[in-house]
């Protein structure tokens, strides 16, 4: 009887009379979920920064990435999409609370004008908790999106929160995302990292630009030897498993974290991850 109540969404008891009038079986194509921009948004490329796991680095990617672009002599913006545990604006030295008028809010600009938008920018107190449940959150990425005037960018990046869950489902379907680019560590388990958030970037039917790995290693101040705290790297047999491109491998540096805390992390050149320039620059 529970294959029998499964219908379509069990292909083994899928049948001629069950599947009639499906699109999957008629050959229509899927209701498409894509929301419109704001009138007053005119972007070119919006690209996502994923990890499978917290605690890599996606933020701090997301935003050199951003400062890299910028300093091409591109126009940019970041996404904050990390809605609970918003860090972009920290780290670009961006406070206070955005403005707007009847067609939308503005994004705030960053000293080297990159333009950002993030909860922290909507809270009286950038301290406090956002405590709201799945559907609420997703509801608020949809407005970055739909009721913020972005103005004209020729790339938006969309920083995302770890993991698969709603955030992620709703920027891929929600955005016309050009492509992800994946972050991850170099530990044992970063196969299994990398591979979950590439099988949820392939099942959107989203492009995954590459990887980029972080705290691949500590390089000694006084003899340059690289020290690999969590082992030797997986990332390039992973990467050429999955037919993808490594981005970058980037260490565990102090003027990174020193940059971030000031708020300057437009300040930084991030050389590690230069590869990602060009293949931006393709799409």
């Amino acid at each position: 009887m529970a294959e029998e109540k499964q219908g379509c969404a069990g292909a083994s008891s899928c049948s001629k009379e069950s599947c009639e009038g499906c699109a999957s079986a008629s050959g229509q194509q899927k209701t498409s979920f894509l929301e419109e921009a704001n009138p007053n948004s005119h972007i070119k490329h919006v690209i996502g920064v994923v990890s499978g796991k917290g605690g890599v680095g996606k933020s701090f990617v997301t935003s050199t990435l951003a400062s890299m672009m910028a300093k091409a002599g591109y126009q940019v913006g970041i996404l904050d999409a990390d809605i609970t545990g918003p860090s972009i604006p920290k780290m670009f030295g961006v406070r206070g609370q955005v403005v707007g008028n009847d067609e939308g809010s503005f994004p705030i600009p960053a000293a080297d004008g990159t333009k950002i938008m993030s909860v922290n920018l909507l809270l009286e107190d950038e301290e406090s908790p956002v405590i709201w449940r799945g559907p609420v959150i997703a509801g608020a990425v949809k407005q970055f999106w739909t009721d913020v005037q972005w103005g004209d960018l020729d790339y938006l990046f969309v920083d995302m929160p770890p993991g698969t869950g709603d955030v992620p489902l709703t920027v891929f379907q929600s955005l016309p995302v050009d492509g992800v680019v994946i972050v991850t560590s170099p530990q044992e388990l970063v196969q299994m990292i990398v591979k979950k958030a590439y099988n949820m970037a392939q099942m959107m039917h989203i492009p995954v630009l590459g990887v980029v790995e972080n705290y691949s290693y500590v390089q000694c101040p006084n003899c340059d030897e690289k020290i690999y705290i969590y082992g030797d790297s997986h990332i390039d047999e992973v990467a050429a498993d999955l037919q993808i491109p490594v981005l970058g491998k980037m260490p565990m540096d102090r003027k990174f974290a020193k940059a971030a805390d000031a708020g300057e992390i437009y300040n930084c050149e991030n050389s590690y991850i230069a590869a990602a320039k060009e293949v931006l620059e393709k799409l």
